[in-house]
């Protein structure tokens, strides 16, 4: 009994320890400025030794009933869910199901290459296969089922990016692959698979293969900021599988991750080779810094949702963050608050404007800008009163008055200055300016 109290003891005065080294009151400012100003819709978990430290949760599940989001609130998690999908073929391999050195024709007789793509080389991002969600009519079909066969036509249609294990590029259909891999090995689908070699053992009460979305069954619908939050289309999940459909939360994210750094999932052995990072890509993980300090996990975008996890081994400190709003304060910032209220670096809160510019000034400055200095055109428009940019192949992205002719984007460290007299806009970016001219 008396080892029982002081274990107990030495629990509750580490706890303690922590809470009182931990700047709660700085991530809760951050969170109270940013619903303040309807810049964040999301949720936040942190962990220490498997213990919730932290939870946050701000915006709605869905704004046209005022659904209130809460930490049970459910994400579509997107590329995160390449982590899970790793996992599962390291527990094939100590299954004797596969082997990382085997090729993929037997699978996949028509992708090119196939004859020398290894396993190994999908997961890494080392196959060179031709990622269809750069396809440039992949968003007028992405919301429509999708069944196997034409996933693996339009992966196998493209071309090959380069020859297998020359170098590593990132490509969603590396592990729409695995997960049609693991579907055979196991003669079942991947979300069953998922459920009964993850979810069940983990006992994860959040997590599962996404469908439709569905706010009974306390998921959320994600947005784009524009002004205004405007609801975002649904990728039919048949369409990213096993590379992006999973639907979780951050406290079960913190689980997982710990238990995947814990040896409750696979072995520490193949764990070692998830975490080699080979020309920025490890096996479902890449390497994340924090000054000194390094940890592993990964982030995830689908639609409007975006995701982060990550575990820091040494502190066995696990944090997540999931949100159902693009194009407002990026979960990246969050998360450097976060790091730095448990590490005791210093952060600088973000200064909204409120800076308003007449929509006759903004419809003055709309037009297509091209730089003899930068080989990227960049079209400016308005929409709800707000400024939107958009360069060449990239989506468009909203900018923020702090004049009546300065505009930024803090998420890309942007800043626009437009001269109407001389038909002239100047980008500013990662201390160098760029002098555009208006067509």
């Amino acid at each position: 009994m008396k080892k029982i109290i002081i274990a107990s003891l030495l629990a509750l005065i580490t706890t303690n320890v922590f809470s009182q080294n931990f700047n709660q009151k700085r991530l809760d400012s951050l969170f109270v400025l940013l619903e303040k100003n309807n810049k964040f819709m999301g949720s936040i978990a942190i962990a220490e030794n498997g213990k919730t430290i932290y939870t946050k949760s701000i915006g709605y599940d869905d704004i046209t009933s005022s659904k209130k989001s809460s930490i049970n609130t459910k994400y579509r998690i997107g590329s995160i869910s390449k982590t899970f999908t790793a996992a599962l073929i390291f527990k094939a391999l100590e299954e004797k199901k596969i082997e990382l050195n085997q090729t993929i024709d037997k699978y996949f007789p028509t992708i090119k290459n196939a004859k020398t793509i290894t396993i190994s080389n999908l997961l890494n991002h080392r196959s060179g296969v031709h990622d269809f969600t750069s396809d440039p009519d992949y968003l007028k079909w992405n919301t429509e089922y999708q069944s196997r066969a034409k996933m693996i036509e339009r992966i196998a249609s493209g071309d090959v990016n380069f020859e297998p294990d020359t170098k590593g590029e990132y490509s969603n259909s590396n592990y729409i692959l695995l997960s049609y891999i693991l579907e055979d090995i196991y003669k079942k689908p991947y979300g069953d698979i998922l459920n009964q070699q993850i979810i069940k053992p983990l006992k994860l009460k959040n997590t599962y293969l996404g469908g439709k979305i569905s706010l009974d069954k306390n998921e959320c619908y994600s947005y784009t900021l524009i002004g205004k939050w405007e609801k975002a289309k649904e990728t039919d999940m048949s369409v990213p599988l096993g590379a992006g459909a999973i639907v979780s939360n951050p406290t079960d994210l913190n689980i997982f991750i710990e238990s995947l750094f814990t040896g409750k999932i696979i072995s520490n052995e193949h764990l070692n080779q998830m975490k080699t990072i080979k020309d920025k890509y490890g096996m479902g993980i890449v390497e994340v810094p924090y000054f000194e300090r390094k940890s592993y996990g990964h982030n995830g975008a689908i639609d409007g949702f975006r995701a982060i996890v990550n575990y820091f081994p040494t502190e066995k400190l696990a944090l997540a963050i999931t949100s159902n709003g693009k194009m407002g304060y990026d979960n990246d910032n969050i998360l450097q608050c976060a790091l730095s209220s448990y590490f005791k670096k210093p952060f600088a809160m973000p200064a909204f404007s409120d800076f308003i510019v007449a929509t006759e000034t903004l419809d003055s400055y709309s037009g297509t800008y091209a730089s003899l200095e930068i080989p990227i055109k960049i079209i400016i428009a308005q929409k709800n009163n707000v400024m939107t940019a958009q360069a060449t192949g990239q989506p468009f992205f909203p900018l923020e008055a702090t004049a009546i002719n300065k505009f930024k984007f803090d998420a890309a460290g942007v800043v626009l200055e437009f001269n109407n007299d001389k038909k002239e806009m100047i980008l500013k970016q990662g201390g160098q300016d760029y002098l555009f001219k208006k067509e």
